[in-house]
C-alpha cells in the first residue's frame, strides 16, 4: 500500500407592590414548610438522577475484531455470555452511538480476562471526534469497573492503549448511565442522511464488495462533475455512483473534480482478495483532494479513515491556509509549490533535497542518534530506511533519541523539531488521528490502512 514509492443567570423578579407583598408574606409563612420539603425532595431526586443504560442495543463498531464470533455489537446486546474481542495489538477501541447527545454520568465495563491496563473513556458529538477524555487510567484491574464520569456527547468510545495479556481487549458488556436516568428502547437510528449518506440502498455485490462514491464537495461541484476511474472505466457520480469490485483487483482508484482529466485529482490504494479488502487513503505523495473511506463487513466491522468531517466542511483555501499556519517555516513553502492543486509531501520538494535550502533539515538529529541519512531519504523512507521501518518512523516522529521501547508511543510523537510536520498536520485532521503521512506511517498502527474479511461495501467520500 502506501509503504511503496453558560447557563444564564435567572432574572431578578420585578419589585412587588405593597398589597401583593402583604399577601405574599402570609402565603410564605403558610407554605414555608411545604417549600422546604419540596426543595429537599428535589435535591434528593437530582442526586439519584444518574441511572439507566443508554448503550443497550445501540449500534457499536470497533477498530477490529478477533473474529466474526466476537463482534462489537456483543458488548451492548444485554447478554453477559457474548463479548467483543479485538485483534491482538495496541491500541484498539470500541465506539457506541447513543442515538442523541447524552449527559453521561457513569460507565460500567465488564471485562473478560483480556482486559485493559491502560484505557480512556471518551465522548464526542461526531463519530470521528474530536474526542473529549472523561476518564483515563494506567492501572486498570479488569473485572467489573463502575466509573463515575462527567461528559456530554452522542458517541462514547472506550480506547485501550495497553493490554494486560498477549490477547486483545475483550468486553462482555458496556453500560452507560445518564443524568436523565432513562433507558431508551434498543433501536437503530435512521441510516439515511449524515456524512455517509444512506448505506441501506447500496446494492449487494455480485463479486467481492460494492464501492459507492459520494460527492462531499459542499456544492462546489455537481455529481455530474465528480469522476472516478478504475480499471479502464471512468464515470461521474451522476452517471454511475457504484462499482462492483471483483477479486484480484489492485492498484489505485482515482477521483477528479470538474472533468475526467482535471488537475484536481487524488486516489485511494487497495487490494481485493477472494474474501478480503485491504486499502488506505494516503498523503505519502501529496494532498490533492479531501478523501475518506468507510469499510463495512458482514460481521459488523465498520471503520472509517481519511480526512475528518470538520476538514471536509471547510473550503479548500481554508485548508491550505491552515497548513501554512500550522507548520514551521521550513514546511510553509509546500502550500505554494503546486497551488491550488496539491500540497506535496516534503520529500518531493527540491528544497529538502541535495542543494536545497533545507537539505540538512534532519542531518544533525539523524547523526546524533546514529541513523545518518539524507533528509530526502528520511522523509521518503528510502536508501538505508527502505528496510528499516521503525528507524524511519522514529526520525519522522522525532522519537529516535528516546529508548527504543518508547519509539512507538504515540504520546511522544511530534514533540519537537526536526520532525515531519507535514505528516502531523494530516494526522491532526484525520478520523481518529490515523493517516499515511510518510511511507512507514503504519508503524505503531498510525496509518489509514484498513483490512477485513467478508467485506460488504466501501463508501468513498470525495471533497473539495
Amino acid at each position: 500500500m502506501s509503504r511503496t514509492p453558560p447557563v444564564p443567570h435567572p432574572l431578578a423578579p420585578a419589585r412587588p407592590g405593597r398589597r401583593w407583598l402583604a399577601a405574599a408574606t402570609a402565603l410564605t409563612l403558610l407554605a414555608g414548610g411545604m417549600l422546604a420539603d419540596a426543595v429537599s425532595a428535589g435535591a434528593a431526586s437530582s442526586v439519584a438522577a444518574c441511572g439507566g443504560n443508554v448503550a443497550a442495543g445501540r449500534p457499536a463498531v470497533a477498530s477490529s475484531t478477533e473474529s466474526a464470533a466476537f463482534p462489537a455489537s456483543a458488548a451492548v446486546d444485554g447478554n453477559t455470555g457474548t463479548r467483543w474481542s479485538s485483534a491482538f495489538a495496541d491500541p484498539q477501541w470500541l465506539r457506541i452511538d447513543l442515538g442523541a447527545t447524552q449527559d453521561v454520568c457513569q460507565v460500567t465495563l465488564r471485562w473478560e480476562a483480556a482486559y485493559a491496563v491502560a484505557f480512556q473513556i471518551q465522548v464526542a458529538a461526531a463519530a470521528d471526534g474530536p474526542w473529549t477524555t472523561v476518564h483515563s487510567t494506567t492501572t486498570g484491574a479488569g473485572g467489573t469497573q463502575t466509573i463515575a464520569v462527567t461528559g456530554s456527547g452522542r458517541y462514547l468510545r472506550v480506547q485501550g492503549t495497553s493490554r494486560a495479556t498477549p490477547y486483545g481487549y475483550s468486553l462482555w458488556e458496556v453500560g452507560v448511565a445518564t443524568t436523565g436516568g432513562s433507558t431508551p428502547p434498543p433501536t437503530t437510528p435512521p441510516p439515511t442522511g449524515g456524512f455517509w449518506g444512506d448505506t441501506t440502498s447500496i446494492p449487494p455485490a455480485r463479486n467481492v464488495l460494492t464501492v459507492k462514491v459520494l460527492n462531499r464537495t459542499n456544492g462546489r461541484y455537481p455529481d455530474s462533475q465528480v469522476y472516478w476511474s478504475f480499471n479502464g472505466q471512468t464515470h461521474s457520480v451522476a452517471e454511475q455512483p457504484y462499482l462492483d469490485m471483483p477479486v484480484n483487483s489492485a492498484g489505485r482508484m482515482y477521483f477528479r473534480l470538474g472533468s475526467p482529466t482535471s488537475q484536481y485529482s487524488d486516489f485511494i490504494e487497495f487490494t481485493v482478495g477472494t474474501n478480503q479488502f485491504n486499502g488506505n487513503t494516503t498523503r505519502v505523495d501529496a494532498f490533492a483532494l479531501k478523501l475518506a473511506m468507510r469499510l463495512h463487513a458482514r460481521d459488523g466491522y465498520d471503520v472509517a479513515v481519511g480526512e475528518n468531517e470538520a476538514t471536509f466542511a471547510e473550503d479548500r483555501s481554508v485548508t491550505f491556509q491552515r497548513f501554512t499556519d500550522a507548520v514551521p517555516t521550513e514546511f510553509k513553502h509546500l502550500a505554494g509549490i503546486e497551488a491550488p492543486y496539491r500540497i506535496p509531501a516534503p520529500g518531493s520538494s527540491p528544497q529538502f533535497r541535495a542543494g536545497g535550502q533545507y537539505a540538512n533539515y534532519f542531518t544533525a538529529y539523524a547523526n546524533s542518534v546514529g541513523l545518518s541519512a539524507a533528509t530526502s531519504d528520511i522523509f521518503g523512507c528510502a536508501g538505508r530506511f527502505a528496510g528499516d521501518p521503525t528507524g524511519c518512523a522514529a526520525l519522522n516522529r522525532h522519537t529516535a533519541q528516546l529508548p527504543r521501547t518508547q519509539w512507538e508511543d504515540p504520546s511522544r510523537f511530534y514533540q519537537q523539531s526536526p520532525a515531519n510536520w507535514y505528516a502531523k498536520f494530516w494526522h491532526d485532521r484525520a478520523i481518529n488521528g490515523r493517516a499515511y503521512g510518510f511511507p512507514y506511517d503504519d508503524v505503531a498502527d498510525q496509518s489509514s490502512f484498513v483490512s477485513h474479511g467478508d467485506p460488504q461495501w466501501l463508501v468513498v467520500a470525495v471533497g473539495w
